[in-house]
């Protein structure tokens, strides 16, 4: 993935902010990003149960906007800007501590993108705490 940092910023290559960047802003081009996950803990047994806990929220609430379900809205639900529902993943790291990750790896959670699901998830209350870190690669 293609991303340019400016300013703190990140930008995609594509993106229509890249144009107002200067020549030496543009040197600063990066490969690869640093890939953000969330740190949850709360009273689950299992993934299963964890990931219930991660997407029925958000699912019930779109229910109430739009009238259904089915699963391929899974990619329609925006968690935070630029993050579906459906390219989160949840692994159990610890008893009852687990971690939520995008499983698309063309579509990493930057530092911004995590934190902005971790106050979405929190917002949810579904979790007893919750937290970004890096993402140790695997």
């Amino acid at each position: 993935m293609r991303e340019i940092i400016s300013g703190g910023k990140v930008y995609g290559v594509g993106s229509p902010w890249l144009h107002a960047l200067g020549p030496i802003e543009r040197l600063t081009t990066i490969s690869e990003v640093q890939e953000y996950c969330l740190i949850v803990e709360g009273a689950y047994l299992s993934e299963s149960e964890a990931e219930h806990a991660l997407r029925d929220p958000f699912i019930e609430d779109w229910v109430e906007q739009t009238g259904s379900f089915k699963i391929h809205n899974m990619d329609e639900i925006q968690i935070s800007p630029g993050v579906t529902l459906g390219s989160l993943g949840v692994v159990m790291i610890d008893d009852r501590v687990f971690e939520i990750a995008s499983v698309d790896p063309n579509h990493p959670l930057t530092e911004h993108k995590a934190k902005g699901v971790a106050e979405a998830v929190r917002r949810q209350d579904m979790f007893d705490e919750v937290r970004t870190e890096p993402r140790d690669e695997q």
